[in-house]
This record gives structure tokens, C-alpha cells and sequence, in this order.
């Protein structure tokens, strides 16, 4: 009896130790995966670290190339609005030499008009040669799109007449333009110079009727 008692005391001796065994390779399993896992981390950590770095870097130069880029055009962008300011004073300059150039041949009639004027023994002709003259300088003018518009007749109006008096009048409708006293001009369809008039109104007395 005793025998097997000591035999199944060394068996479970044995199956203790086994069981030891076992529990103290799973611990040292353990403990290898948790620092094959930390050694993993730590290669992570350093092979991220440069490229972190270089990023970076490459971050800096992209945003020294746009600087540079944001530069130039700005340097672009001013060398145009200088070349396009200085183009518009050459049209300007250019347009007003041809604009002369087209008023030259009346200056020269009106000094023959003046001259003959001197010596003049029909007048009706001097007239008839300062009108012709009038008239090819209007036509010239409106060449360059400056044209008289008429106003005489015409119902006042602010953005074109500028009244110079009042006339009573009952024959004609009320705030309608009696004489033109000094002519309009338009360029290009804008008011250069209002037409200077006189302007009509009805009798106070019939008004008040």
C-alpha cells in the first residue's frame, strides 16, 4: 500500500512539474513575442523617423519653389501693367496725331476764308466757302465719333440740355427747347458738352387756370 501511494505521490510529482514546465514555456514564449513585438516597434520607430524627416524637407522646397514662383509672377504681372500702360499712351499719342493730322487741311481753308475776306467782293461766295469748310470739319469730327445732336424744338432734357432761361410761351408745349444758343456734342455716344438753350413755359396766370 505504501508502494503505491509513493507511486502516485512521484506521479503526481510529475504531472506538477510537468504542468510547471509547460506554464514557464508559455511565459518565456510570451515574454519573446513581447519583445520581438517592442524590437518591431522600435525598428518601425527608426525606419520612420528619416522619412519623417525627408518629407519634411521636401515639404520646405515645394514651399520655396511656390515662393519663387509667386515671385516671378508677381515680377510678370508688374512688367505687364507697365508694358499695357505704356502701349495706351502710344495709342493715345498715336490717335491724337492722326486726329490733328485730319484737322490740318481745314485750319489751312479757314486762313484762305480769312484772307480772301480781306478782298472779298461777293460775299454770298466767302459764305458759301466757310460753310463747306464747316461741314467737311463736322464730317472729320465725326470720324472720330464726336457729333452735334440737335435741340432745338426738342423736349428738355438734363442730360443733354443745359437751360440758360426761361421763356413764356403758350404756343408750344411747356419745357420745350425754343433756341439752341450754343451747339451739343457727344463722343461716342457720351455727353461731351451739353446744348446751351432756352427753354419754354407756360403763363403763370393759365397755369394756375
Amino acid at each position: 500500500m505504501e508502494k503505491d501511494r509513493d507511486r502516485e505521490q512521484i506521479d503526481m510529482d510529475k504531472e506538477k512539474e510537468g504542468q510547471m514546465n509547460q506554464d514557464e514555456q508559455k511565459r518565456v514564449e510570451e515574454n519573446g513575442q513581447g519583445e520581438a513585438r517592442e524590437a518591431g516597434q522600435e525598428q518601425a520607430q527608426d525606419s520612420s523617423g528619416p522619412g519623417l524627416e525627408e518629407q519634411l524637407r521636401a515639404k520646405e522646397e515645394e514651399l520655396a519653389q511656390c515662393k519663387d514662383k509667386m515671385l516671378r509672377l508677381a515680377a510678370e504681372l508688374e512688367n505687364f501693367k507697365k508694358r499695357v500702360e505704356r502701349e495706351k499712351l502710344e495709342h493715345m499719342k498715336y490717335a491724337l496725331e492722326e486726329f490733328a493730322k485730319e484737322l490740318l487741311p481745314f485750319l489751312d481753308n479757314l486762313e484762305r476764308a480769312v484772307a480772301s475776306a480781306k478782298d472779298a467782293k461777293d460775299i454770298n461766295q466767302l459764305i458759301e466757302g466757310i460753310e463747306y469748310t464747316l461741314s467737311g470739319y463736322l464730317k472729320t469730327l465725326e470720324k472720330f465719333g464726336l457729333k452735334a445732336f440737335a435741340a432745338e424744338g426738342q423736349r428738355f432734357d438734363p442730360n443733354y440740355h443745359e437751360a440758360l432761361s426761361v421763356e413764356e410761351r403758350d404756343d408750344v408745349e411747356h419745357n420745350t427747347v425754343l433756341k439752341e444758343l450754343l451747339r451739343g456734342y457727344t463722343l461716342h455716344e457720351k455727353v461731351l458738352r451739353p446744348a446751351l438753350v432756352v427753354v419754354s413755359k407756360k403763363n403763370d396766370k393759365e397755369s394756375g387756370q
